[in-house]
């Protein structure tokens, strides 16, 4: 059977949809000295490592404390703890992200209310905030999905003063009315995942805030709700970030503008490139929003016959992702709350539409010419 000129370039030459191995590569010899610093300093478990990236992490997000603990997760379970979330209470967020923000808020014994999203962002609708408030309303979990900032102006006013706890996980040096995310609410919650913008070698997540107060509660929080080794004053947990992934990330923070700004690059040549094949209107790509920039985490097109595009690339070599096919409030585990489908319907449109395509910094024009040139011909027949 003849072949595609695209189908003969990516058999040839397989894409991958994240190239860790490459960002490494560029930074070895410093990611190699941060390690065999701590190795010598046998001192794991937060101190010196942890406090200085703690320090250095702040000064990036523009925020007076920041708190590592052990996973993004974490960040959101110790944020919520920390506002004294319990039975009863309920935590308003989206449906439309990875399954930890709701799951946490059930963890918790707290009832998730589920907000639609807005279809262009797919972040949460603010519109449809303060109609989701009732008196046991214990905060609000807005996402900064994919990495772009959802519409903290609006989010804040739709609040009434309800705490608003950023989920920023994706979301690390992205920026909304020229302020990074993390900063907006009582606090945020980020994660340094191997495959986020800044990521670890291994699990790690961050609590950002500006009340000294708070920031006090978390470190208690983290480290078995005390403040000294044999002493509780609060019922916390153990997560703790490592200091070999403190150190690991404080070599990273300063090259995470440079692949950030690599990573919208692609975004732009993805952009011209489906122009270009006139795939714009059977393509929808990401926008970005007023006051708000977007640092592509992931890059997320909107697409009909999504499921056999999937396969149709797959079957080249081409990698893409699904984020996210079932909404949150359709999860099995959450079934308890009573949703069924057909309640937020933008979110369950986005879920069977959505593609995420490689973007990483390193992505060559070559590569995304053939990612692009593939759905090119898969929509062309």
């Amino acid at each position: 059977m003849p072949t595609s000129p695209a189908t003969e370039r990516t058999s040839a030459r397989p894409i991958p949809f994240l190239d860790l191995k490459a960002q490494y590569r560029t930074i070895k010899s410093e990611i190699d000295a941060a390690i065999q610093r701590v190795m010598e300093s046998q001192y794991f478990i937060l101190g010196p490592e942890v406090e200085a990236f703690e320090k250095e992490v702040a000064a990036y997000l523009q925020v007076k404390h920041a708190v590592a603990c052990a996973s993004g997760s974490d960040a959101l379970l110790l944020a919520l703890m920390a506002l004294d979330v319990g039975p009863g209470d309920e935590v308003v967020t989206t449906p439309f992200t990875f399954g930890a923000t709701g799951l946490t808020v059930a963890r918790l014994r707290a009832r998730p209310v589920f907000v639609d999203i807005d279809p262009v962002t797919y972040n949460i609708d603010p519109r449809k905030i303060t109609r989701a408030i009732t008196a046991k309303t214990k905060a609000i979990i807005p996402v900064h999905l994919f990495g772009m900032a959802a519409d903290m102006n609006e989010i804040m006013a739709a609040a009434q003063g309800v705490p608003v706890v950023e989920d920023a996980a994706q979301a690390i040096g992205a920026t909304y009315a020229g302020k990074p995310v993390g900063g907006f609410g009582r606090c945020g919650c980020f994660s340094f995942f191997p495959s986020k913008n800044l990521g670890a070698a291994g699990d790690g997540g961050l609590l950002t805030t500006n009340d000294p107060d708070f920031a006090d509660k978390l470190r208690m929080l983290r480290n078995h709700g005390g403040k000294s080794k044999y002493e509780s004053e609060l019922i916390g947990m153990n997560s703790r970030l490592d200091a070999l992934q403190a150190a690991i990330l404080r070599v990273k923070l300063p090259h995470l503008e440079a692949w950030s700004e690599g990573r919208q690059r692609n975004a732009e040549r993805y952009a011209k490139l489906f122009r270009d094949r006139g795939l714009d209107l059977t393509v929808r790509l990401p926008q970005t929003g007023a006051n708000r920039d977007h640092i592509y985490n992931q890059y997320v097109i909107r697409v009909p016959r999504r499921d056999r595009l999937k396969a149709y690339l797959g079957e080249r070599g081409i990698p893409s992702e699904i984020y996210y096919p079932i909404p949150l409030h359709l999860q099995r585990a959450l079934a308890y709350l009573g949703y069924t489908p057909g309640d937020l319907p933008e979110s369950e449109a986005a879920s069977r539409e959505v593609l995420a395509l490689p973007v990483f910094p390193e992505l060559t024009s070559e590569q995304q010419e053939l990612v692009v040139d593939s759905i090119a011909e898969f929509y062309r027949g």
